[in-house]
C-alpha cells in the first residue's frame, strides 16, 4: 500500500473511530435532556456507524465507498443541530468536522486503495468496444 493511500486509511479509521466515540459521548453524557431512550439512541445513532465498521478496520475500498452514505446522516444532523439548537453548536461542529475527515479519508481511500488493487471501473468507450467485439464474433 502506497504511503499516501495508507494515509487516508488511517484518517478515515481515526475519524470513523472518533466519531464513534463523540456521538456516545454526546449523546449520553454531555446532553443535558434526555429526549429519547438509550435504546432509541443506541440504535439511531450508534448502529448506523457500526454497520461498515468492520469492513473499515479491515481496509476493504468497497466498504470505505459506502461508508460514505451512512456518514452523509451524521453529516446532516451535525448541520441541523448547529443550526437549530445553538446551545450544542460546538458540539455539532465537532461532529461535522469528524464526519468531513472521515468522508475525506474514505473517499481518497477508496479511490486509492481501489486503483491499486485493479478495482476501478472500465471506461464506457472500452466497454463498448468489448462489447461490439463480442458480438462481432458470434455472426
Amino acid at each position: 500500500m502506497a504511503p499516501n493511500t495508507r494515509f487516508y486509511r488511517y484518517l478515515a479509521l481515526g475519524c470513523h473511530t472518533l466519531l464513534i466515540v463523540w456521538i456516545i459521548a454526546w449523546q449520553f453524557f454531555l446532553n443535558k435532556t434526555l429526549t429519547y431512550s438509550p435504546i432509541f439512541i443506541t440504535l439511531v445513532y450508534l448502529v448506523p456507524l457500526l454497520l461498515p465498521y468492520k469492513g473499515v478496520i479491515q481496509g476493504k475500498p468497497y466498504t470505505h465507498a459506502w461508508a460514505n452514505f451512512v456518514v452523509l446522516f451524521y453529516l446532516m444532523h451535525g448541520c441541523t443541530v448547529a443550526y437549530a439548537v445553538p446551545e450544542e453548536r460546538w458540539y455539532a461542529a465537532i461532529e461535522i468536522l469528524l464526519c468531513v475527515g472521515m468522508f475525506v479519508g474514505c473517499s481518497a481511500f477508496a479511490r486509492k486503495r481501489g486503483r491499486e488493487l485493479g478495482l476501478g471501473l472500465k471506461k464506457l468507450k472500452q466497454v463498448m468496444q468489448e462489447e461490439k467485439a463480442h458480438f462481432e464474433q458470434g455472426e
